[in-house]
């Protein structure tokens, strides 16, 4: 008897003990739970920080391509590159096609149009067909080459044919805020100049542009070099040195080698968290050799033409924003003109001195995906000399134009714009009344565009 009250006693022993360490198992059980569950928040917070820096990252980095105004959107080394069909850009450039077509109609007839010249300025007319014309279609490609340099291309195709718009390099590694490019490309004088037509906010180029430079303004042969300074706002100065074959303010013949040279001075400063504004200077120099300014005769000369940019934009939201631009231009010249009648046996000289001016000033609103804005145009601003031979030559009323602009994208890759100008440039009383119907098409991966 008393041995089976002590196995009875053990094995009461026994069962408290098992209970207790079965205790002691599930509430160990529990706190790795827990801890497990605290380490998985843990782990989640982490990676939604690891999230916000890399979209700060990118995003800053987008900023910067933005800012830079006066040359093509370069890539940062803290956003990922990736060609067509997603691999890598390094071996599969990105490519993109941008359609730029448009109808136009107005109530002068073609050969009115052809000879629609601006007198005192240019002697070429207007180049639209009444009915349907086809500005380009756009091929752009870019790459980066290796660590040191990105190559970029723009292949406008028209029905004359392709052309070479740009083809550049632009160094990524230079120290302290050096960049490099040298090729083909649109010069950083002003701010219309170094963007492509189917960014423009118009569909044409303004009067000034098309006075000093022709109406596909700058795209030259050269060397650029870029400095962006450490100051607490945004500030970017640079030089040029050009082969100078722009028809219109040099000419390829004015002289053998690079004979164009420009310095720029852009700076960028956030008035407030909605509004901000760019300005700066321009200078464009060189050696001139033109029959652009009147029939019969070549001008020989030098040519200096000055400008003067503005900027200011206010976008409390993505939907909406309000933009005002503005440039002013200054051109002096100093030649001979000669011309060649056949009836003398020497050639016909006369010294030319021209110094000419010219503004446009726009505004611009957008609310969603609709667009309105309107433009003024005027030459003969403050200056307006047009000494031949020492003698003041007059050509009558300033020449100006009135433009206005409503446009509705349906997407990012889509626009559809309607323009009216009211034209009073050629001097001869004749108003043209001009309509614009413009469709711009994208595909592909095109860089963003500068602000």
């Amino acid at each position: 008897m008393k041995h089976v009250k002590i196995f009875l006693f053990v094995i009461f022993a026994l069962s408290i003990s098992a209970k207790s360490y079965g205790a002691d198992i599930e509430s160990r059980l529990k706190a790795l739970e827990e801890t497990i569950k605290q380490q998985a928040k843990t782990i989640e917070e982490q990676q939604r920080v690891i999230d916000e820096l890399k979209k700060e990252l990118n995003n800053l980095g987008q900023k910067e391509m933005v800012k830079a105004d006066e040359k093509p959107v370069e890539i940062p080394k803290t956003q990922k590159i990736s060609g067509l069909f997603g691999s890598s850009a390094l071996t599969n450039p990105n490519i993109s096609l941008v359609l730029n077509t448009f109808a136009y109609s107005s109530n002068l007839n073609q050969s009115e149009l052809e000879i629609r010249n601006i007198p005192g300025y240019i002697k070429e007319g207007i180049e639209f067909r009444k009915g349907f014309n086809l500005e380009s279609a756009e091929l752009y490609l870019f790459a980066p080459v290796d660590p040191y340099f990105n190559l970029y291309a723009t292949i406008p195709v028209s029905e004359e044919g392709a052309e070479i718009e740009e083809a550049y390099f632009v160094t990524t590694s230079l120290p302290a805020g050096f960049q490099i490019k040298g090729g083909k490309f649109k010069s950083g004088f002003g701010r219309i100049n170094a963007q492509h037509p189917h960014y423009w906010d118009f569909v044409d180029i303004p009067l000034p542009y098309k006075a000093f430079l022709g109406s596909e303004g700058i795209s030259e042969k050269g060397m650029q070099l870029t400095y962006l300074p450490k100051f607490p706002f945004y500030t970017l100065l640079g030089a040029e040195i050009l082969q100078g074959e722009n028809e219109i303010l040099f000419g390829p013949d004015a002289k053998a080698g690079p004979h164009a040279y420009t310095v720029f001075a852009k700076a960028s400063f956030d008035l407030t968290e909605n509004s901000t504004i760019l300005l700066g200077p321009s200078l464009m120099k060189g050696k001139t050799k033109t029959d652009s300014i009147t029939e019969g005769y070549e001008f020989k000369g030098s040519s200096t033409l000055y400008g003067f940019e503005f900027t200011s934009k206010w976008k409390p939201s993505k939907k909406q924003s309000f933009t005002l631009q503005s440039e002013y231009l200054y051109r002096r010249q100093e030649g001979e003109l000669e011309g060649v009648n056949k009836e003398l046996p020497d050639p016909i000289l006369k010294t030319l001195r021209r110094a000419q001016d010219g503004l446009y000033f726009q505004g611009i609103y957008q609310l969603g995906r609709w667009r309105i804005g309107a433009r003024y145009e005027v030459l003969d601003l403050f200056k307006k000399d047009y000494v031949l031979d020492g003698e003041h030559i007059s050509f009558g009323t300033k020449p100006w134009r009135a433009s206005g602009i409503m446009d509705f994208k349906p997407s990012e890759f889509s626009q559809i714009r309607l323009q009216y100008n009211h034209d009073k440039s050629a001097r001869n009383g004749k108003t043209n009344h001009e309509l614009f119907l413009q469709l711009v098409f994208g595909i592909g991966a095109h860089s963003a565009h500068p602000f």
